[in-house]
């Protein structure tokens, strides 16, 4: 069987979709994909847009099930994909889960599939905003996912902790003079990761391999430190792709940041009006500010976006991708892609001086900038050209 994710809710979930599939947004632990391989114990492909697919192809055969990628799978959605016939669409209060079919009825135009409904609670993005809003569930799950039947690595005598049950600690983790307090939500430390001493940490918290909390850092949940992140000082419900640095003082809460970016020492983010209004936010596929239900809502930063020092950025701000944001004030509550500026004005960003700093970026990671990656930001950029708003 080939199992096939595909895009759904693309463009309400931009800027963060325009570097990656939808299935590739990390939620919880693991990032969609990740759960659904682990659930379905086999290998996916995707479908997504033609720029996107010479990194992420899609993997034709002559059966496939194409599942939603948007949606986290639960065990009760994977039993009932499997249980699915040849022409056969599982859906779940409108919304598509998943189409058993064959090759040719994947290459055709008509929709011959018989619906087969299933009833279940699922967790399912469809703005930025839910991603943290949903964060906590998706944490649980995957703690639960990931740590059934095993056992922890001890802890060091030197950490303080309460709920130690609730604590998982991956093979070569070190953490050292920490307060750890887990009865509020788990708190999954992953393999080679850092805490560092003096953090304080209340759970839920997630530690990808590799990440870092730096000294004396305070860590509220539900948050999730992407592989390879680096975080200090202030961070509430914060979900953080991977390869990106939030390595001083400052507060972020409330926010989504992607991968490859860096906020700048004492940067903060305010996350709640002095009015108590629901935040609204600019939305790039409706070219407007739109409703968000959220009163609790920071900052959206796409890949490959940085911040100065002591930048401050508004409640409810959007940051697209490669953008260079400096200077003080608070900053505008949209920033388009490949913007550098700030409050005083925004000019264009160069491609080639952006793909020069993300390649940098990658040598300090010891990783070679692909040129499938380099094409996505070149595409991505002719892409925001019509989008910007620079004065």
């Amino acid at each position: 069987m080939n199992y096939i994710l595909f895009d759904a809710s693309r463009n309400s979930l931009l800027p963060l979709t325009y570097t990656r599939p939808v299935c590739d947004i990390r939620i919880g632990i693991l990032t969609i994909r990740e759960k659904w391989e682990k659930y379905l114990g086999e290998k996916t492909s995707t479908i997504t847009e033609d720029y996107l697919s010479v990194k992420y192809p899609t993997l034709q055969g002559e059966e496939m099930m194409l599942i939603n990628g948007s949606i986290c799978p639960t065990l009760k959605l994977v039993e009932a994909i499997k249980g699915l016939k040849i022409g056969q669409t599982l859906v779940c209060e409108n919304n598509v889960v998943a189409m058993y079919n064959t090759k040719e009825q994947f290459l055709s135009e008509e929709d011959t599939s018989d619906e087969v409904e299933v009833k279940d609670d699922f967790i399912k993005i469809t703005n930025p905003w839910d991603i943290f809003a949903l964060n906590d569930n998706a944490l649980r799950d995957d703690f639960q996912l990931l740590t059934k039947g095993r056992k922890s690595m001890p802890l060091s005598d030197t950490n303080r902790v309460v709920g130690e049950e609730n604590i998982f600690v991956e093979e070569g983790a070190e953490v050292e003079f920490a307060i750890l307090n887990a009865k509020e939500g788990p708190i999954y430390i992953g393999k080679d990761a850092q805490i560092m001493e003096g953090s304080v940490v209340r759970g839920p918290l997630a530690m990808c391999e590799h990440s870092v909390l730096k000294m004396s850092s305070k860590i509220y949940g539900a948050t999730t430190l992407g592989p390879h992140v680096k975080v200090g000082g202030e961070v509430s419900n914060v979900v953080i792709f991977g390869y990106s640095n939030k390595a001083h003082d400052g507060f972020i809460g409330n926010s989504v940041i992607g991968e490859w970016c860096n906020i700048g020492a004492d940067t903060n983010a305010s996350n709640l009006k002095n009015t108590y209004e629901e935040v609204r936010v600019w939305s790039i596929e409706k070219n407007t500010f739109v409703p968000t239900g959220q009163t609790f809502f920071g900052t959206i930063m796409g890949d490959h976006s940085k911040c100065g020092i002591n930048t401050m950025f508004n409640t409810g701000t959007v940051v697209g991708v490669s953008s260079n944001i400096y200077g003080h004030g608070y900053q505008r509550n949209y920033i388009p892609s490949f913007a550098w500026g700030g409050i005083m004005g925004l000019k264009s960003y160069d491609i080639d001086k952006a793909i020069e700093v993300a390649e940098k970026m990658y040598q300090r990671r010891n990783i070679q900038m692909s040129q499938e990656d380099k094409s996505i930001l070149r595409n991505v950029y002719t892409q925001t050209l019509k989008n910007k708003k620079l004065r």
